[in-house]
């Protein structure tokens, strides 16, 4: 018996260092604050280790720990939390090497798009985070997000309309391309 746990949380532990650049990347992307980014990603870890045996078994694991980070904030913003995209320090985010494609990575003006971000509401700040950084597809933002892919897409036309009409932002948000 003590070996089947050991087993299953060496893999959880295994799946946390694997995963947690990118879960950190994308809570704060959601909460615009690290302090809550950490929280949402402690909370949602927490969540999935106690269904560890569902979750780890599970075609994609990182989509069902992705879909409990999605509800975990959607219940946040639910109780009304105030959230906001603070112009403060950043450094403690674990940095990735931005892929060639990847247009949003390579922003030299990160701090403008963190403030356009946090101007979207939060279901079209989760679509665009979804479908344009974290590079999902409309079904895979869907269930992310808990929703039809007609939302997703709804979702998303508006974030990025209302990104494309901040001055400055046009051009990035532009070459990023619809995918």
């Amino acid at each position: 018996m003590g070996d089947r746990k050991q087993a299953r949380d060496d893999e959880f532990q295994s799946f946390v260092i694997g995963r947690w650049p990118r879960l950190m990347r994308t809570a704060f992307l959601l909460t615009g604050e690290q302090h809550a980014a950490e929280d949402l990603v402690q909370t949602t870890l927490e969540q999935a280790y106690v269904a560890w045996r569902r979750v780890g078994s599970a075609d994609d694991p990182e989509a069902y720990v992705r879909r409990v980070m999605i509800n975990a904030h959607a219940r946040r913003h639910r109780r009304r939390l105030k959230e906001f995209l603070a112009r403060g320090d950043d450094s403690g985010l674990v940095r990735e090497i931005a892929d060639t494609g990847d247009r949003m990575a390579q922003a030299d003006d990160r701090s403008a798009l963190l403030t356009a971000l946090a101007q979207l509401p939060p279901r079209q700040r989760e679509a665009v985070v979804l479908r344009y950084w974290e590079d999902l597809t409309e079904t895979q933002t869907a269930e992310a997000m808990g929703c039809s892919v007609g939302s997703v897409k709804s979702n998303a036309a508006k974030g990025i309309a209302k990104l494309r009409a901040i001055p400055g932002l046009a051009d990035m948000v532009t070459q990023g391309g619809r995918k």
